[in-house]
C-alpha cells in the first residue's frame, strides 16, 4: 500500500478551511479517480466521486510525485 504524504499546505489550511474534507476521501480520489490531468507546474489533478458528500465531485491536486497530496476541493464544475 502506498504511503502518502501531505503538505503544511495542505494539514494547516485545507483541512482547516474545507472541515467537510478528510486526508481519507483524497486519498480515495487519488486511488479510484474518475479523471487525472497532469498541470503545468508539474503537478497532478485527480477528480472522484465523495460518497460521505452526496456523491459531489473532489478535486485533489498532489506534487509532481502523486503521492504528496497538496490541496482538495469540491469542483462544481467538472467535465470529463
Amino acid at each position: 500500500m502506498i504511503r502518502y504524504k501531505f503538505t503544511l499546505y495542505f494539514e494547516n489550511e485545507v483541512l482547516r478551511k474545507r472541515n467537510y474534507l478528510t486526508k481519507d476521501i483524497c486519498v480515495r480520489v487519488i486511488e479510484n479517480p474518475l479523471k487525472i490531468e497532469r498541470q503545468e507546474d508539474n503537478r497532478f489533478r485527480f477528480w472522484g466521486k465523495a460518497k460521505e458528500l452526496e456523491g459531489k465531485i473532489v478535486r485533489v491536486v498532489t506534487l509532481d510525485d502523486k503521492i504528496t497530496i497538496h490541496n482538495a476541493f469540491l469542483d462544481r464544475r467538472f467535465k470529463r
